[in-house]
């Protein structure tokens, strides 16, 4: 069972005991990400997140690594477009320092402006990394297409052109106006005691209450594109509209993203690679925010076959909406996917990320019992309806990256 706690400047702490571990994981959490960011803004909160990295007023960016190394423990973070958690795990005795080092990073960064420069060439070289993975790149462009228009079409790590214009105090002013008490979480599993929820309530209690704006809404509109790059491969992700973080209906789509492309007995991997051996790897995925969503297929494949596997993708998908799944593939997705949660929560970490995740992003915390209950819940009906729903080729996206064809070549085919 967890605890929540709700402090009067609207931070929201939550804790769960997990019996028989010695370790225990801490996250500092922000539903501030790329989405929060005005255009010229872009790449701002994850500059923040590799800012309090590079030293506070106690500690140096080495004195911060090699504290954490001496207790053994780890010490991350991350930024989506939708949040950016700070979070660390150690065993139980070295919990009071890894939060001092957590609270320190978080309160007293020091955005020091040589920092900042070196911190941008890192950046700039991440960036560079991605652009260089066609797998990401691919996604990248997806979102950038069926989110045209709104936040979410942005890179979570910016453009130079944007990233050149932030220092070091306009960084700071960012994460003041954006890192607001109303939108943290503090996630705090394993193994600890009341004196030490009581500590973090005291660190974070002192915040001074304060409001962000709204978040700009955002839908999925179809569309294709296409980015030419000298590679072996063709990178394809043929996509659909999909469901938002809260959207109940997100363990019938788990369900039936196992079933469509979600493992080696999936239809996708039986069919394209199996049967026609079209490709190595070939996935579903979905991709979902605070109010929209896509649902996405992936693969990767040589130009010569690229187009027998795109027919035989839109042909499994068609006859997925329209006949629905048998029910050895249900239960076959409701064992993975049961298997997946009871599994993942052997983790601290699993248990700290999954109290977040649902206070910050699907507004419902769930129990496992919830959850595997969710699962069982769900019928043969419910995984046709809702593929019927959300395959309508009238709707469909595809995003290419290789020796790719037009645009308009991918448009056609997906008319046909």
């Amino acid at each position: 069972m967890y605890e929540r706690f709700t402090l009067p400047n609207g931070v929201r702490i939550l804790t769960e005991r997990v019996p028989g571990v010695r370790s225990a994981s801490l996250g500092v959490w922000v539903g501030a990400g790329s989405r929060h960011e005005a255009a010229g803004e872009n790449g701002a909160a994850h500059f923040i997140e590799h800012m309090l990295f590079k030293g506070t007023g106690r500690r140096t960016a080495a004195q911060l690594a090699e504290e954490m190394d001496a207790v053994g423990g780890q010490i991350n973070a991350f930024t989506t477009k939708e949040c950016t958690c700070f979070y660390a795990r150690v065993l139980d005795a070295h919990l009071p320092q890894a939060a001092d080092i957590l609270c320190d990073m978080f309160f007293h960064s020091r955005f020091d402006q040589t920092d900042v420069e070196t911190e941008r060439g890192v950046i700039l070289e991440e960036i560079g990394m991605y652009e260089d993975n066609p797998e990401d790149l691919c996604a990248e462009r997806l979102a950038g297409t069926v989110f045209k228009g709104t936040p979410l079409a942005r890179p979570i790590l910016g453009r130079q052109a944007t990233l050149e214009k932030m220092d070091g105090a306009w960084l700071r002013a960012w994460q003041k106006a954006n890192y607001t008490p109303e939108r943290m979480v503090i996630a705090l599993a394993g193994s600890f005691t009341d004196a030490h929820t009581a500590a973090l309530m005291e660190r974070f209690g002192g915040l001074e209450p304060g409001r962000s704006g709204p978040l700009r809404p955002a839908r999925y509109t179809p569309g294709v594109t296409v980015k030419k790059k000298a590679i072996e491969q063709n990178h394809i992700t043929l996509a659909f509209p999909g469901l938002s973080f809260s959207d109940p209906r997100r363990f019938t789509l788990q369900l039936l993203s196992t079933i469509l492309g979600g493992g080696a007995s999936s239809r996708l991997f039986q069919q394209v690679r199996e049967q026609r051996g079209l490709c190595y790897s070939i996935y579903s995925y979905g991709a979902s925010h605070d109010d929209a969503g896509y649902f996405g297929v992936y693969t990767a494949l040589g130009r010569e076959t690229e187009r027998q596997a795109l027919d035989t993708m839109v042909a499994v998908v068609r006859e997925f909406a329209e006949h629905g799944v048998t029910q050895a593939e249900l239960d076959r997705a409701r064992e993975q996917s049961k298997a997946n949660v009871l599994m993942g929560l052997e983790s601290t970490q699993a248990h700290m990320s999954s109290l977040a995740r649902g206070e910050l992003m699907a507004r419902a915390l769930l129990d496992p019992d919830q959850i595997i209950a969710a699962y069982d819940a769900v019928t043969r009906e419910d995984v046709r309806t809702l593929a019927e729903e959300l395959f309508c080729f009238e709707n469909a996206s595809l995003s290419a990256v290789g020796r790719v064809e037009c645009a308009d070549y991918y448009r056609a085919l997906l008319a046909k």
